[in-house]
């Protein structure tokens, strides 16, 4: 299991997949540094009506208060602040999630481009032979967006859409949102209880 995870939120809708992982991240004891774009700020409260302050410090404080009796340790960085860790090969995450992942960040990446933390963190992920997984919502995909998506992929990069499946027959749009973040915290090896695996007998009542 990673000990130390970053996490970034962009500006595509699916931000309950990226606020769910963060929440699983932390019940399994991984340390997270969180990033996350303006845009992501707006999706955040359209979706879920999730403030996420602008200054890093009442971010962290904000969540911290949301999820207090969680065992890991929680770390939040401005879209600016370069003296992050992350920013450098000599101090990187263990590995990367970008949950939902925006097709201009996709690109950005795709493209070398490192002018965002975000894009940098991820640069340096990709550069050092970590794990980078990036979760894209958008449809339908232009051609531009699957070039991008296989150069990542080519490059070593997980190209993880949430694509739910139905066969364990989701009652809820929790289960559909705890299907993705499942597959996402399998790619990180992270253990978890979330859903039921495929040919794995149901526990009795």
């Amino acid at each position: 299991m990673p000990e130390t995870v970053c996490l970034a939120f962009t500006g595509a809708s699916g931000m309950p997949y990226g606020v769910r992982l963060l929440e699983c991240l932390l019940a399994a004891g991984c340390r997270v540094q969180l990033l996350y774009s303006q845009v992501a700020q707006i999706v955040a409260r359209q979706e879920m009506g999730l403030d996420l302050p602008a200054r890093a410090s009442e971010a962290r404080a904000s969540l911290e208060e949301r999820y207090p009796d969680l065992p890991g340790r929680l770390e939040v960085y401005g879209r600016e602040e370069w003296f992050a860790p992350l920013a450098s090969g000599s101090n990187p995450p263990d590995a990367m999630v970008i949950c939902p992942c925006s097709m201009g960040t996709l690109a950005a990446i795709a493209q070398g481009l490192a002018s965002k933390l975000i894009e940098r963190a991820a640069d340096v992920v990709i550069k050092e032979g970590r794990k980078l997984i990036l979760v894209p919502r958008e449809t339908p995909l232009s051609v531009i967006h699957l070039e991008n998506m296989l150069r990542l992929a080519r490059a070593g990069a997980v190209i993880l859409p949430p694509n739910p499946g139905f066969y364990q027959h989701p009652q809820r749009v929790e289960d559909l949102i705890d299907f993705v973040v499942a597959r996402i915290l399998d790619q990180l090896h992270v253990r978890h209880a979330l859903l039921q695996r495929w040919g794995d007998t149901p526990a009795a009542p």
